[in-house]
């Protein structure tokens, strides 16, 4: 994957992600990705495009359980969520509806920076600058889950969760 690196800093909430005072939106998810991450940057919706990449530091998604943070970042058309860290829950949230969350060390990702994620060999490469970030490789049964489009998509594919071939 290739795109472009969107910075964030520590303690991005789910309210920064979903505002409250458009949770009115939560039937309409794909008017509500139009307001993706408004409260941490008003223009990040309209600036992206599709695969372009979220990139923050510490406890990305903290706060309250809103599946609707991962689902409106998936439909806005982000190709991944790449952090130090995250909240559980919305690390949860984000593989079980099939958005791409990687946790890794983002210091050598400016904004702006060009990036080509890896996930199979575990290597993020920032064509901006040179760097290279070894990432954990993601296990199978979650790329399989990933590439069906989230757990939901993936059992009903495949009838159950199965952790091998």
């Amino acid at each position: 994957m290739r795109g472009k690196a969107f910075k964030f800093g520590d303690n991005i909430s789910t309210d920064h992600i979903a505002p409250g005072r458009l949770f009115h939106l939560r039937s309409n998810l794909p008017e509500f990705a139009k307001h993706v991450l408004e409260d941490a940057d008003e223009t990040f919706a309209s600036r992206m495009k599709k695969g372009d990449f979220v990139v923050a530091g510490n406890n990305f998604g903290l706060g309250s359980s809103r599946e609707h943070a991962p689902q409106i970042i998936k439909i806005a058309g982000v190709g991944a969520v790449i952090a130090k860290s995250f909240a559980r829950i919305f690390y949860r949230n984000a593989i079980n509806i099939g958005l791409l969350a990687i946790e890794c060390d983002t210091d050598a990702i400016d904004a702006g920076d060009e990036l080509d994620v890896d996930i199979e060999k575990g290597i993020i490469t920032n064509l901006t600058n040179g760097a290279v970030i070894q990432i954990e490789p993601i296990p199978p049964v979650m790329v399989r889950m990933l590439n069906d489009g989230g757990l939901v998509e993936h059992i009903k594919k495949h009838g159950e969760f199965k952790l091998t071939d």
